[in-house]
């Protein structure tokens, strides 16, 4: 077994990705992370079986209602990991050490004050917070106590974010894998042994979770440490340089910007979806749940592509990042088919694991089949806008997002189920709302495009700066 686990980390451990085929660097480096996404999507998804099978629907639903308004004010702590990634790769494929360290340690600074504002300003005002998404009043309750534990335990996810980010920007796919992997089994124990054992309700599902986000952080700030041959942190790195940290704001502001935008939209759904009903509000969770996993490599490969494209522009190799993109949106396209091949095959089997209510499982197989197109737009404007901010360019994906989000999904939505009111469904059909996903992503993936086809993003680098 360690012999095993020696040649593993030999072929998937850290990767210089400026120099041999770029298929080879991208896909050593794609593997391991494809697996540690699937495995940290079971952190919410082991949550959701458990909850749905031991508390029942209601509970399924309560925490399907807490996720958008959760996932919006986390925005800040993913830019931050998104900026930080974009130039560790750039800082590491040009050799600029004491910059690669003061990065570093910057975004270690930033993360816990803006993870303490989280936890002080925000904790309390969760109950509000669902109350402006009109949620149903079975479930507020369980939805306002998961979500008060989630946002006090706010730092683990944002120090594993952003220290698992800094290691994939040293081309190091391999350890973050392995610790996701045990944190993720720790979770599912705990999840059980709170829930079903001790009877804590979803306040065990959170409280499990924290835990196991937290212990992760704290592994790979460890690993960091120690790779000396690579980065040297010292405490001085970690007092606030004004250079680096506006850097780190800079790359980051527009993706947390992005991401706010996508779950602001979410949240503005969340609304029309919360007055459907619980069941309505139950089978989207089920299929949110399923519609992460095939998301999966779509998320991995905009990762694997910025990466790329990071540590080849700090070389200044141009050339391999063109390969390197027509090789990522390749690879996209294969692992995406088969997992919404997969989808469709065995839908109901999966959907089983988190209700057992066959209306339920009939109304988001429904929802799935509508759902297949956008996995096909998304793979070309995912990655397209993955390669443009490991580029530097942060602005133009944020403005595409706000243009798709804003303008066309949450209006497209609400004009969609106001127009499909009936006598029988007063509140709307829950089938236009994936309709109008459908729609906003086709426009949205023709317009990334046509931005990339632009190609300012070739000159937002910032080695040198």
């Amino acid at each position: 077994m360690h012999n095993f686990l020696k040649k593993f980390k030999a072929l998937f451990g850290a990767q210089d990705m400026t120099v041999g085929s770029p298929f080879s660097c991208l896909i050593k480096f794609a593997v391991p992370l494809l697996i540690g996404n699937f495995a940290q999507l079971l952190y919410t998804t082991a949550d959701a079986v458990v909850v749905g099978n031991v508390l029942g629907d209601e509970a399924l639903a309560a925490l399907g209602a807490s996720m958008a308004p959760y996932n919006i004010f986390l925005v800040l702590l993913i830019g931050v990991g998104s900026g930080v990634t974009v130039m560790v790769s750039q800082y590491f494929g040009a050799k600029e050490y004491d910059n690669l360290a003061l990065s570093i340690g910057n975004s270690i600074t930033i993360v816990a004050f803006i993870s303490i504002i989280i936890t002080a300003v925000v904790t309390p005002l969760t109950g509000s917070i669902l109350r402006l998404v009109d949620t149903p009043v079975e479930m507020f309750e369980m939805g306002h106590a998961y979500l008060t534990i989630l946002f006090l335990g706010a730092a683990g996810f944002g120090f594993y974010n952003v220290l698992s980010g800094i290691l994939r920007g040293l081309g190091e796919a391999m350890f973050p894998l392995l610790v996701l992997v045990a944190a993720v089994i720790l979770n599912i124990a705990l999840d059980i042994w709170f829930v079903a054992g001790l009877e804590m309700g979803v306040e065990g599902a959170a409280i499990a979770t924290v835990i196991s986000q937290v212990l992760a952080a704290t592994v790979c700030l460890i690993k960091i440490l120690k790779m000396r041959d690579v980065v040297k942190i010292h405490g001085h790195m970690i007092r606030l340089n004004r250079r680096i940290s506006s850097q780190i704001i800079k790359l980051g502001c527009p993706t947390a910007i992005s991401h706010a935008i996508m779950f602001a939209a979410m949240f503005t759904v969340q609304a029309l979806i919360n007055k459907m009903g619980v069941s309505v509000v139950a089978a989207m969770t089920a299929t949110f749940r399923l519609d992460a996993f095939a998301i999966i490599p779509i998320q991995t490969f905009q990762i694997v592509g910025g990466t790329f494209t990071g540590q080849n522009i700090g070389a200044g190799k141009m050339d391999r990042v063109r390969q390197g993109t027509k090789t990522v949106l390749l690879m996209c396209f294969v692992f995406t088919g088969i997992v919404i091949v997969g989808m469709l095959l065995f839908g109901r089997n999966m959907l089983g694991l988190f209700t057992k209510s066959d209306d339920i499982i009939e109304m988001s197989i429904t929802f799935v089949r509508i759902l297949v197109p956008v996995y096909l737009f998304f793979s070309i404007s995912g990655n397209l806008m993955g390669i443009m901010r490991g580029a530097g360019d942060a602005i133009g994906p944020m403005w595409i997002m706000m243009l798709n989000n804003l303008v066309l999904r949450v209006p497209l939505a609400y004009l969609m189920v106001h127009l499909s009111r009936t006598d029988s469904l007063p509140n709307g059909d829950p089938n236009v709302i994936w309709w109008a996903t459908c729609l906003s992503m086709a426009i949205g993936c023709m317009i990334t495009v046509t931005y990339y086809r632009l190609g300012h993003w070739r000159k937002k680098a910032i080695v040198g700066t």
